[in-house]
């Protein structure tokens, strides 16, 4: 059985996080590991609070992964503090960590910022470097290369910008600000266009943490990153086209659609 790790935020409320992400390993016949970086207040009308994990204890989590279970890829989401995105950068260093996906968590779906300003450069500068792909929304595109995005052409500039950074592949979401179906991939310099079908779903809570852990789910069964985009492409269009609505707010995804309800 192939093992992938998340390091992430916690949401209570399932739909984003670490839940997203253990539910996404797991309906894709995986073994989900996590280390949790944050426990958060939130649900799907916003984040109420932020309670940060020691840089300390999430070394101390990393090291007892590393050292007994090794992860076959990696997905990093939610590290609101320079601290702890240095200290999972030292230890993914240390231990040679692969398959990377950074999901560079910092604004949430109803519009929370979990991000301090300081923590975006200590991202750039530790972090990317060490990814096999980066899976920016607009905002976070935004912020990352210095642009406004407004159309797919603004999306592959960005894209280009932010890969002068990192020799990690870029995919730049487009979600509601350009179009929920396509998103834009740049990788050695070559930008390739992904689009899938339009789906009428307000409750998108979570669909970030989604893709970038199926992502890492493909890597970890040897796909390409185009291959593995593709597909994740395609689970979450499953999860969205079941229409589970919960909450007051923008819902989480129905992970499990394709399982049998009792």
């Amino acid at each position: 059985m192939k093992k992938v790790l998340t390091i992430a935020g916690s949401d209570c409320s399932g739909g984003a996080g670490i839940q997203a992400d253990i539910k996404t390993i797991s309906a894709h016949g995986m073994y989900a590991m996590s280390v949790i970086t944050a426990l958060t207040s939130q649900n799907t009308t916003g984040v109420s609070g932020i309670f940060n994990v020691t840089p300390e204890f999430v070394s101390m989590q990393l090291e007892s992964i590393f050292t007994d279970i090794y992860p076959d890829s990696i997905k990093t989401g939610m590290m609101s503090e320079p601290a702890i995105i240095e200290a999972v950068s030292e230890s993914l260093k240390k231990h040679n960590a692969a398959n990377i996906v950074v999901d560079p968590v910092m604004v949430s779906t109803s519009g929370s910022r979990l991000l301090s300003e300081d923590a975006v450069n200590t991202l750039t500068e530790k972090l990317f470097p060490l990814a096999r792909i980066i899976t920016p929304n607009i905002p976070e595109a935004e912020v990352l290369s210095g642009i406004k995005i407004s159309s797919t052409d603004d999306m592959k500039k960005a894209a280009l910008i932010i890969s002068e950074k990192t020799p990690a592949a870029i995919l730049v979401k487009g979600g509601h600000r350009v179009s929920d179906a396509t998103d834009i991939l740049t990788e050695n310099g070559i930008s390739y266009v992904f689009s899938s079908e339009r789906i009428d779903n307000p409750n998108t809570h979570g669909t970030g943490c989604t893709l970038s852990s199926a992502i890492a789910c493909n890597l970890a069964e040897g796909l390409s990153v185009e291959e593995s985009i593709s597909k994740a492409k395609d689970y979450l269009t499953g999860a969205l086209k079941t229409q589970l609505n919960l909450g007051k707010g923008s819902g989480p995804l129905n992970h499990m659609y394709f399982l049998k309800s009792y």
